[in-house]
């Protein structure tokens, strides 16, 4: 028998409660023993979560539960980068117990201490459900790729942002707009501000990073943009110019380091990952010998993230237990974080301006002056004297040359507002 608290029950908290009673006997018949509820903990007796809890312990301090005796191992399903999801496994490792959990925060700020306390004390750590929810990409990184060297993990790490996205391509409809849907279907918090800064995806992806390249990689090394900026007018010129724009994470292996980071990209429809709509999460690897695979599904919502958790636990029960990170925690290395100046690649950029004679000629001389070559132009209609879009693709160009152009074009007097810029990716390693 294997026994287990469960720290925190909210939807997936519950959820995960839910899954080990109906699926009780097929558990048991798959694992060699039963996964067994023991305790549980969360800050409201009384709520109705739609469970029988009868027949388990209740904990009032979830750190308590983590350190009994009697338990093999801790869910923690709580949230949050520090405090009590952090206390609680801390507690539950220290002890030797196994730890699973889906708090994405918390492992990309406090991984490297956690799996070393982790191995130090001979228990593991399992977090499949803290990468794109219920689609088994840590499992299949870490073992089922583990004959190859990795050069490059991409994905949609956020199901909030590619619904949005997918949502303004479809109907033509601003941000503001489809956000506001969003919230209101429940695929958007009331403060949104994690999923459409880019902060949950960054958080998965130095996950994922780390993974794949067996080292470590800091939160705060990942640059970081979300999409309040993207705009109808700019998904409606991507369509145009033969781009979708989608939220991505993107992970390379580059001579001198790694490159990593989150922004809105162009792609191109035949791109694989740009036909993965609505609040579907798709994550791509690159393989020395497999070449580029590709996983998708619901990246959230309490079935995903349930299923991915006993998924670890099934896991736990077999005494399956790989190395945490795809390697031995003494033999990981921070990885070297390339800067962002440094990425290089074809820019998008999308200006408000005066329609007026010697526009453009002042837009590019500033692009000539940086070595930026332009690859096409676009300008629809005209309006003399007023506000008019042009839209500009570069060919190749670095980062750094890209933002100093952008840097002195915005003070013309003539171009009426920040300049939009989105990055053009090609899966092409």
């Amino acid at each position: 028998m294997l026994k287990i608290a469960v720290a925190g029950l909210g939807t997936v908290g519950a959820e995960v409660l839910k899954v080990l009673d109906r699926q009780a006997d097929l558990l048991t018949r798959r694992c060699g023993r039963a996964l067994v509820v023991d305790a549980v903990s969360a800050r409201d007796r009384s709520r109705d979560r739609g469970v029988d809890l009868s027949t388990v312990r209740w904990f009032d301090d979830a750190a308590e539960m983590a350190a009994d005796p009697a338990i093999d191992v801790v869910v923690e399903l709580i949230g949050g980068s520090d405090g009590i999801a952090r206390d609680v496994c801390a507690a539950a490792l220290a002890k030797g117990k196994h730890v699973v959990t889906a708090n994405k925060a918390l492992l990309a700020e406090r991984g490297p201490e956690l799996v070393m306390a982790a191995e130090g004390s001979g228990a593991t750590l399992a977090y499949e459900a803290a990468i794109a929810g219920g689609i088994p990409i840590v499992k299949a990184i870490r073992e089922g790729l583990t004959g190859n060297r990795i050069d490059a993990v991409a994905g949609i790490l956020n199901g909030t942002c590619n619904y949005i996205l997918s949502e303004m391509r479809s109907t033509g409809r601003d941000f503001a707009d489809v956000l506001a849907e969003a919230q209101q279907l429940g695929y958007a918090e009331a403060d949104p501000g994690l999923d459409i800064d880019g902060i949950d995806a960054a958080h998965k992806l130095a996950l994922l990073a780390g993974l794949a390249f067996n080292g470590t990689v800091s939160f705060d090394q990942v640059p970081v943009e979300g999409i309040r900026h993207v705009s109808a007018m700019d998904i409606g010129f991507a369509e145009a110019l033969g781009y979708r724009i989608k939220l991505l994470g993107l992970a390379r292996r580059r001579p001198d380091g790694i490159e990593i980071r989150v922004h809105p990209c162009m792609i191109q429809p035949s791109d694989p990952i740009a036909s993965v709509e609505g609040v579907f999460n798709a994550v791509e690897a690159h393989g020395d010998g497999v070449g580029y695979v590709m996983s998708v599904g619901r990246g959230a919502g309490a079935g995903p993230t349930a299923s991915a958790v006993v998924a670890d636990l099934a896991d736990i029960a077999r005494g399956n237990r790989p190395p945490i990170l795809g390697a031995p925690a003494e033999d990981l290395r921070p990885l070297t974080v390339l800067p962002m100046a440094r990425r290089r690649g074809p820019y998008y950029l999308r200006l408000m301006v005066v329609d007026r004679p010697g526009v453009i000629a002042d837009i590019t001389a500033h692009m000539r002056d940086h070595q930026i070559s332009v690859e096409s132009l676009l300008q629809r209609g005209r309006a003399p004297g007023e506000a008019v879009p042009v839209v500009l693709l570069t060919h190749e160009t670095d980062e750094a040359a890209m933002m100093a152009a952008l840097g002195q074009i915005n003070t013309l007097d003539s171009v009426l507002e920040p300049a939009r810029l989105i990055r053009i990716e090609r899966f092409d390693v």
